[in-house]
């Protein structure tokens, strides 16, 4: 895909959380979460069961840092070593069209506080200036309403008219910065 832009900084930050590109420190913290049954459990494709997977799941994250000048984030509070998640975007399609996904997955002990919005938001916010040209998505599974809320909080609306199957089932779609 032709979406490489400049990193503009590879950290964002926000009233209360700190996103930095992930490192290979945070390989515990991707086997913890994504091995999560509760975390996983709109998209248990996602789900990972060793640390090995977790290395290669981090370094395809790594890589897309490489080539894209973005990625997904590692999510903390500010002034905190402990990782809540990860929150980011991934160059993809959908239908044929380019986009961006965005991808949103904390620890379910950060959950209900307004983290994965905060963050969302960041990286929505972050996106529609450094890779305008592609529209973000949100996939989101019909029975996940904090991930429904969580989309709309960060600045996207449904488009229900893109709404179909997806890997773990059928996908709401959530977007922003869609073509005329």
């Amino acid at each position: 895909m032709s979406d490489q832009v400049p990193a503009v900084g590879t950290e964002l930050r926000t009233a209360r959380l700190a996103l930095q590109r992930p490192t290979a420190a945070d390989i515990d913290a991707i086997l913890a979460i994504h091995s999560d049954p509760a975390a996983c459990l709109h998209n248990p494709s996602d789900a990972i069961g060793c640390r090995v997977e977790a290395e290669e799941l981090y370094g395809r994250w790594d890589a897309q840092w490489e080539r894209c000048g973005y990625g997904y984030w590692a999510v903390r509070r500010v002034g905190s070593d402990t990782l809540l998640g990860f929150c980011g975007i991934k160059p993809m399609e959908l239908n044929g069209t380019e986009i961006l996904n965005l991808f949103y997955r904390l620890a379910p002990s950060a959950w209900g506080q307004g983290f994965a919005a905060e963050a969302a938001t960041a990286v929505a916010a972050w996106a529609t200036r450094n890779v305008p040209q592609l529209p973000l998505i949100a996939r989101v599974r019909p029975a996940n309403t904090a991930s429904r809320r969580v989309a709309l909080r960060a600045g996207l609306a449904r488009a229900e008219h893109l709404d179909g199957p997806g890997i773990d089932g059928h996908d709401l779609i959530f977007a922003a910065n869609l073509p005329g």
